[in-house]
Order: structure tokens, then sequence, then C-alpha cells
């Protein structure tokens, strides 16, 4: 049996940009990318604070390092807009040994998206 775990999560992220006529989903600072262990097309779940909107896309090559950016591509962007805060989160599936010894990455960011502490719990 395989349990899905909370393998990583930027918290509180603000959304830099949302482009609608864009083939993509969701553009991450590769610094971002980097500290929460995110990969080019791994699937995420974006949580909008916002307007309670929920939805799961995939990553896209990294942006500029320490660009900040978090840019919403796609038909993501008719939901999720250019100012709303989100978490973007992604999970692993664990034996129940491996249930036991993970730990979670959590990457907690400012309004401009620069990271302020990057947890593992």
């Amino acid at each position: 049996m395989l349990y899905q775990i909370l393998k990583s999560k930027i918290h509180r992220a603000t959304v830099t940009d949302a482009n609608v006529d864009y083939e993509g989903s969701i553009t991450l600072d590769g610094e971002l990318m980097e500290a929460g262990g995110f990969i080019t097309n791994e699937m995420v779940h974006i949580w909008d604070v916002t307007s309670g909107d929920r939805l799961y896309t995939y990553v896209m090559p990294p942006a500029e390092r320490g660009s900040g950016t978090v840019c919403i591509n796609g038909s993501a962007a008719l939901r999720i807009k250019k100012g709303h805060t989100i978490i973007i989160t992604s999970f692993v599936n664990l034996t129940p040994e491996e249930v036991n010894r993970h730990k979670p990455t959590k990457v907690l960011v400012d309004k401009q998206n620069k990271i302020q502490a990057i947890k593992k719990e």
C-alpha cells in the first residue's frame, strides 16, 4: 500500500502575472523551485487563498533565479489572477516505512516571493 503524502509546498506566494494565451501552466522562480524541490513537468496543486479556487497543473521550466516570478499560464489564468495569494503543493507516494522517515519541505515567502524560511517537518 502507498500513501499520498505532502512532498513540498510554497506557502502564500503572490501571483506576479497571469497569461491565458500561453501554452503551459505555472512558471516559478528557479530559486523557489530548487528550495521546494519542484522539477519541470511535475504535477502541482495550486490553492488560491484569495478566491478559494483549487486546481492542479504542472511546472514549466524555471524562470530567472531571484526574480520572484510566480506566473499562472493557460486556462488556469482565467481563475487565478495577478496579485492573488496562492499555495503551491506537490505530493509523493510513499510506503508505510517511508512515511515514518519523510519530512515535507515548506518554503515560506514574503509578498515579493523572497524566501523567508525553509522548514523540513
